[in-house]
């Protein structure tokens, strides 16, 4: 499996506004595992950053002046992307550029969903920490991710840590037997059960349950809803409340 993790820098928040990417950075990865292969890119906007955009990047029209528009690296950029699943935090913002951008470099470019798969970490985080930030730094710190160099936000720097936190994000799916036996590592073994058997019954106390519910009513309250009520009604079904 070929993976992009990728991240981009622009001139304000909304394209729709006229604002361009000035920056992009991606990581290639195989296998959940880094090639050592990245692109990276600083592009002449031909526009101005709105407020408080620059400060956020460190960058400047000055600098950026004798850099390539993004039409003369969108074939450099569509080859090194065109087929891999692209990993992107907040991927709306992201695509939502680059869409635009394709549009302006040319009719015949289309869009990233005809060429790639979109995962955003975004959502995966929201879906695993519900109720809590789950900005890039706010998962470096949860997750270990040592992100103390990141005075800036830059593309190539944030697609590095961003690859770091999606293996975190996601680390356990090889353990328990979704990632391939080539990538399991040597010596590993997976878990094999006889699907015939019936399944556990699991038994807890009232008192859990009622703190389980108080806990759950909190994240929605919170959140606007707790990953749990997506469960299956069969799912929750397979467990005993026993006497307090």
């Amino acid at each position: 499996m070929r993976q992009v993790i990728l991240d981009t820098e622009t001139t304000g928040l909304s394209w729709e506004r006229g604002n361009r990417v000035v920056e992009i950075g991606c990581v290639e990865f195989v296998e959940r595992r880094p090639t050592g292969r990245t692109f990276h890119r600083y592009l002449n906007p031909d526009c101005a950053f709105e407020q408080g955009a620059q400060e956020v990047t460190g960058l400047t029209l000055e600098f950026l002046a004798d850099k390539p528009r993004f039409a003369e690296i969108v074939d450099e950029f569509l080859e090194f992307i065109d087929g891999a699943e692209l990993v992107i935090h907040n991927a709306a913002f992201d695509v939502g550029f680059l869409d635009n951008e394709l549009r302006l470099a040319g009719t015949t470019y289309g869009c990233l969903a005809d060429r790639c798969r979109v995962e955003d970490s975004l959502l995966l985080a929201r879906q695993r920490y519900p109720g809590q930030r789950n900005s890039l730094d706010a998962l470096c710190r949860r997750l270990g991710v040592d992100n103390t160099h990141r005075q800036l936000h830059g593309a190539l720097l944030d697609a590095q840590l961003l690859a770091e936190v999606y293996i975190g994000l996601t680390s356990g799916q090889e353990e328990i037997g979704f990632g391939s036996a080539d990538s399991a590592g040597a010596g590993a073994s997976l878990v094999h059960y006889d699907a015939t058997l019936p399944r556990p019954r699991v038994t807890v106390q009232a008192a859990e349950l009622a703190a389980h519910e108080a806990r759950l009513d909190a994240l929605r309250r919170k959140a606007g809803q707790a990953v749990w009520d997506r469960a299956a009604p069969a799912a929750l079904g397979d467990r005993e409340a026993l006497p307090a």
